[in-house]
């Protein structure tokens, strides 16, 4: 039985990706995309004009999108990245699982959600401006199959 009667932050939570053990990679600022939609078509009946068949397309998921100042040390989770999106597919792909824990207000996994078949799709750093006093923000952008939520 839940001992939680009120609504989780949302700036606790914590990432890991699989054969990645650095901590350093592992902290973001932000962390986007769990979503899930299900498409529908529209089919049109001969003879019938008072409405049209929807039937059920699969799911879509879409991308992960994590956010984090922008490190001057060997990341793993970096060189991933550019194995991934830089080589032109002479290395092969190489899928992780993912698992965003948003945790409670004592530090523990509230809810995980785990990322099947994720890999890099995008990578941006922030624009530079000599106007502004702003951290440098590196996104990964990552593209998975699924997702499956534990409480």
């Amino acid at each position: 039985m839940a001992t939680n009667v009120y609504p989780l932050p949302a700036f606790s939570f914590r990432l890991s990706f699989s054969g990645i053990t650095d901590n350093n990679d592992f902290a973001f600022q932000e962390a986007s995309g769990i979503e899930v939609s299900m498409g529908v078509e529209e089919v049109v009946c001969g003879g019938q004009n008072d409405f049209h068949y929807k039937l059920p397309q699969p799911a879509k998921y879409s991308n992960l999108v994590l956010k984090r100042g922008l490190f001057a040390f060997n990341s793993k989770l970096v060189t991933w990245c550019n194995d991934t999106l830089q080589n032109g597919f002479v290395k092969t792909i190489s899928p992780k699982t993912v698992n965003l824990k948003l945790l409670d207000e004592s530090g523990k996994p509230a809810i995980t959600w785990t990322l099947y078949g994720a890999y890099p799709v995008k990578w941006t750093i922030s624009d530079f401006k000599a106007q502004e006093n702003a951290l440098s923000i590196e996104t990964i952008e990552l593209a998975y199959q699924y997702f499956k939520q534990k409480t």
